[in-house]
């Protein structure tokens, strides 16, 4: 064998033992781990990493408390940090929730092992949002030169602390600059991005922060170089390499709050050449143009792109003449008045405000608050509009004067463009608006203008002028514009001179005018001369105002003369009918009748109601009768006392209104026969009856009532209401004719009205005759009782008594009979027999002591075995000891107490009281109680048919044995013959036998024998 094989399986050998006896070591140091239970002994195990499993170990930590587990990972550390340190940092991570986080990053800056605290927080940072965690991550990553990781988390992460992130990565200075980059684009601390890039010469990454990553942040980076004093070719190169997508406003803010706007000339006239129309643009050129007075005044009103108030307010420190310009190209109002205000040119202000015609702005300066409205008044009167030549400007001006109510500054106005020979010296609206001012604000100088201008709304005006009050002006004005009738009502309506209007009429002659005249005359009651002055106007329009004052003056002869002037124009039945009224009034009753036959359109129906109304009954009747309305005619007649000819009239008008009237009347005036003819007329008709008598009565006539009524008894037409109404009467005023009225006429009676008559007239014979004639017997039969002195008759009473249904007026009647009529109550009871509850009469009979009273009645229904009945007949026979009816009472009704009746007998002092006691125990059955009271009364016959009724042998041979006692032989032979059946014969013969009386049983032995043979 050669040496190199030899050698190699000497190194095989020494090797497999090498590795055997480190796996030995390694399981003593993994099976001593679980055996020992102290820390130091643990912890000085642990320190042995290499000769344990470090998944073993890592496993062991999970079996630890808290406290143990850092403890052991603390001497780990202390051992050999770089060695023990993935095992420390895969123990952390696997065992974190338990441990803490807190403690375990405590743990690796306890040992400033950033790496350590690198790979555990990257286990841990997805699923936490502490910023602290967050940022000890980035830091420990910056540290242990993770750049590509910090630039990462700086970039995605939302949790760190901004501030202290970027502090760290500026005092960290590494040669990365992306990750504070991320941090100061995203949080805004681009200036100090800014300060820190430029002060350690970081220019590449500024460009490329502008460039790349956020040009809109371009102006701020700027604005920070410019404060840090950048060469100006360094900045404007940079404006220049991201020109477009430069934001154009922040950039000029930056540099104009530096004063540095010019930097942006070359950079500004470059986006207009390429024809940029941003206003942001346009308007910082036109700064840079301002302040280096490069013709200012051509690019303020030529560039259309500026923002005039921008622009405007720029210039106003610098020359407020350019802020004028600029802002009337822009139209800001407020700014221009503001700066023209400031700055004392009113003069500008005056024209623009004139130019600009706006009304709102009119009202800005005009108001009363405004300290520099009158410096502005001036220039607008002196300057601003005369210089005007626009019709439209003018009546703005004027307009907004009058909106700022301020009248006395209008007519100066007005004044010089007016007054003062002008182009609008004859206009039309500013004549008017010059009068209507002064008689707003100065009415001492309206009469001079409407003396001086002709060119003016003549009627308009005069309207504002009478409003005003200014009412000789407004004449004035009426009075030059020929407008009459508006003249004379401001004489009339306003100055109040009638004397003036009329005199006025009388100089123009205008019929309107004399129409107004007369107006006011009728307004003022001069009713008279209104109609003189509406005849000289020939005006018919107003005659019913006419007519109505006239009725109210009472000046009917100048009305006539009125309406007869209207009848020739028109035909109008008002007019025909104030005619003939009037003519009544003034009595030219003549006049009617000529008048009516002419050919009119009055409505005479409603003239003849209105002089019946005033009383002027002559003119009614001449209308009436011509009409032939003789229903008003008879009503006529009545109030002329013509009686005769209204009773004619209503027989023609034949109605019961009409008789009505004329029948009342002839009753008041005591005419009772025409009255009678009217009655009788009425009366047939039944809703008109009872009117016609409450109107008699009411007045006392009452036999001329009953006369008509009487009266209407015989007319073919007469109705059960005149019957009724004469019987009422008679039961008021002639009781003696009422009951032989009753019974001849009472099928044709209203009776139910007439037994309330009745009622209330205490009639009560009649009262009872009409409720049997009415079929009301149970009234009929109440009143009886009630009124029993009037109304009873007892064969009447009876034959009322046995109809009547209500039961309970069967025994008011008992009670009545008991109490007024005893000696009859049988005869009634009798009648009443089938209908009366027995025991109630015999109830009410006792109770009043007086059962003997109807003892005839009782023994009538006693068949009837009533057991109240029994008892008190029963009752009665005790007290009169009638003992043989009482015998038979008790024979043939068995209904009643026996047993209660025979021991009141039992003690009766009569025997036969006592024997009627004993039959009655025995009818009961009781007839112990029935031997013993016979034996009592030795009345032993009936004893021994007491016990022979028994049946019973025991109380049969006790009685053979009491006669033996007693030495009763015959009875004890009776005995034995009456009681036969029940007594044994061994005890008959043995008592007999015993008691020596043989001889008196014989004849019962003999017949025992005979029937034993029989057998």
């Amino acid at each position: 064998m050669s040496p190199m094989p030899s050698l190699l399986m000497v190194c095989s050998v020494t090797t497999i033992a090498l590795v055997l006896l480190s796996c030995v070591k390694r399981l003593a140091c993994t099976c001593g781990l679980s055996s020992y239970a102290e820390l130091p002994d643990i912890k000085r195990v642990i320190v042995n990493t290499h000769a344990i499993e470090p998944q073993a170990l890592v496993e062991f930590f999970g079996t630890l408390s808290k406290e143990w587990a850092l403890e052991c990972m603390k001497d780990l550390l202390l051992v050999n940090l770089r060695g023990n340190l993935q095992i420390v940092v895969q123990a952390a991570k696997e065992y974190c929730e338990q441990l803490g986080v807190d403690a375990c990053i405590k743990l690796f800056e306890q040992f400033k092992s950033y790496e350590g605290l690198y790979f555990f927080l990257g286990s841990y940072l997805s699923s936490s949002e502490d910023p602290d965690i967050h940022f000890k991550y980035i830091e420990s990553a910056a540290r242990t030169g993770q750049i590509k990781e910090v630039e990462r988390v700086t970039r995605e992460s939302n949790f760190y602390d901004a501030e202290k992130t970027k502090n760290f990565l500026m005092e960290a200075k590494l040669p990365d600059a992306r990750p504070l980059i991320n941090v100061c684009d995203r949080f805004g601390f681009v200036p100090d991005l800014t300060h820190y890039l430029y002060t350690n010469n970081m220019l590449r990454y500024i460009e490329g922060y502008v460039q790349k990553v956020n040009p809109g942040n371009a102006p701020l980076v700027v604005g920070q170089l410019l404060d840090d004093e950048c060469p100006e070719d360094f900045i404007k190169g940079l404006i220049l390499s991201v020109r477009s997508l430069l934001p154009v406003e922040p950039l000029v803010d930056e540099c104009e709050k530096r004063n540095r706007l010019r930097l942006l000339t070359q950079f500004l006239e470059h986006l207009v050449s390429e024809g940029s129309q941003d206003v942001h643009v346009h308007n910082a050129l036109g700064k840079i143009i301002i302040d280096s007075n490069n013709n200012p005044e051509h690019f303020l009103t030529t560039n259309p792109f500026y923002d005039s108030r921008v622009v405007g307010k720029y210039c106003e420190k610098r020359d407020p003449t350019l802020a004028v310009v600029a802002y009337r190209r822009g139209q800001c109002d407020e700014e221009l008045i503001n700066v023209t205000n400031k700055n004392s040119l009113f003069k500008l202000q005056a024209r623009y405000v004139v130019e600009r015609m706006d009304g709102d702005l009119w009202d800005k300066v005009l108001q009363p608050d405004n300290e520099y409205r009158r410096q502005f008044i001036d220039q607008v009167v002196s300057t601003a509009l005369p210089e005007s030549k626009s019709p439209e400007q003018v009546s703005a001006a004027v307009k907004a004067f009058m909106t700022a109510d301020l009248p006395h500054e209008l007519i100066e106005l007005l004044e010089k463009i007016v007054l003062q020979n002008s182009a609008f010296s004859g206009n039309f609206n500013l004549q008017n608006l010059l009068i209507l001012t002064a008689i707003k604000a100065d009415s001492s100088r309206v009469m001079d203008y409407v003396n001086r201008l002709d060119n003016f709304d003549g009627p308009a005006v005069g309207e504002v002028a009478v409003e005003a009050q200014l009412y000789e002006e407004a004449f004035a004005i009426f009075k030059k514009f020929n407008l009459n009738v508006q003249a004379v009502d401001v004489l009339l309506d306003n100055i109040r001179s009638i004397e003036r209007a009329e005199e006025f009429a009388f100089r123009v002659e205008e019929d309107a005018v004399w129409s107004q005249v007369a107006k006011a005359q009728l307004r003022e009651g001069l009713v008279s001369e209104a109609i003189e002055s509406f005849i000289r106007a020939d005006d018919v329009t107003h005659f019913l105002d006419v007519i109505r004052a006239a009725e109210e003056a009472n000046v009917y002869h100048d009305l006539v003369k009125y309406l007869l002037m209207v009848r020739q124009k028109a035909r109008e039945p008002k007019v025909d009918s104030e005619l003939i009224f009037a003519y009544a009034k003034i009595d030219r009753l003549s006049d009617i009748e000529e008048f009516i036959l002419m050919p009119n359109v009055a409505n005479l129906q409603n003239v003849g109601d209105r002089l019946y109304d005033e009383e002027l009954y002559e003119a009614a009747k001449i209308i009436y009768a011509f009409i032939s309305n003789w229903a008003k005619l008879a009503v006529t007649l009545v109030k002329l006392k013509q009686f005769q000819g209204a009773v004619d009239a209503a027989r023609k008008a034949n109605s019961a209104k009409t008789w009505k009237e004329v029948c009342f009347a002839c009753v008041d005036a005591e005419e009772f026969r025409l009255a009678q003819i009217c009655g009788l007329n009425i009366i047939v008709q039944v809703d008109d009856l009872e009117e016609v008598s409450e109107y008699y009565q009411n007045r006392g006539c009452f036999s001329e009532l009953i006369s008509l009524m009487e009266s209407g008894l015989g007319l073919e037409r007469a109705h059960m209401g005149i019957f009724t109404e004469l019987g009422v009467l008679y039961a008021r005023y002639r009781p003696e004719k009422l009951m032989e009225h009753i019974k001849l006429f009472s099928t044709r009676l209203n009776i139910p009205k007439l037994i309330r008559a009745c009622d209330e007239q205490q009639h009560w014979k009649e009262l009872t005759y009409l409720y049997i004639q009415y079929d009301e017997f149970d009234n009929a039969a109440t009143t009886i009782m009630n009124h029993s002195p009037d109304a009873w008759d007892h064969m009447q009473f009876k034959d009322v008594c046995v109809k009547v249904a209500n039961v309970e007026i069967y025994y008011k009647a008992v009670h009545f009979y008991l109490q007024e009529h005893p000696d009859l109550i049988n005869d009634l009871l009798n009648v009443l027999a089938l209908r009366l509850d027995h025991t109630r009469v015999v109830d009410i009979m006792r109770k009043a002591g007086q059962l003997h009273l109807v003892k005839p009645y009782m023994v009538a229904v006693q068949s009837n075995n009533v057991s109240a009945v029994n008892e008190a007949l029963n009752e009665l026979y005790v007290e009169e000891e009638d003992y043989e009816r009482l015998r038979e009472s008790v024979d043939m009704h068995d209904n009643f107490d026996q047993i209660g009746l025979a021991q009141k007998l039992e003690k009766h002092e009569l025997l036969e009281m006592r024997r009627i006691a004993a039959y009655i125990y025995k009818k009961a059955g009781r007839w112990k109680q029935s031997i013993a009271l016979s034996k009592k009364d030795n009345m032993y016959k009936d004893c021994m048919e007491t016990c022979s009724q028994s049946g019973d042998r025991e109380l049969s041979e006790d009685l053979l044995v009491y006669f033996i006692e007693q030495g009763k032989k015959e009875c004890f032979a009776s005995c034995l013959f009456i009681c036969y059946d029940l007594i044994r014969a061994d005890v008959a013969l043995e008592l007999a036998w015993t008691n020596n009386m043989l001889d008196f049983a014989f004849p019962y032995l003999l017949q025992s024998s005979v029937s034993t043979q029989a057998r």
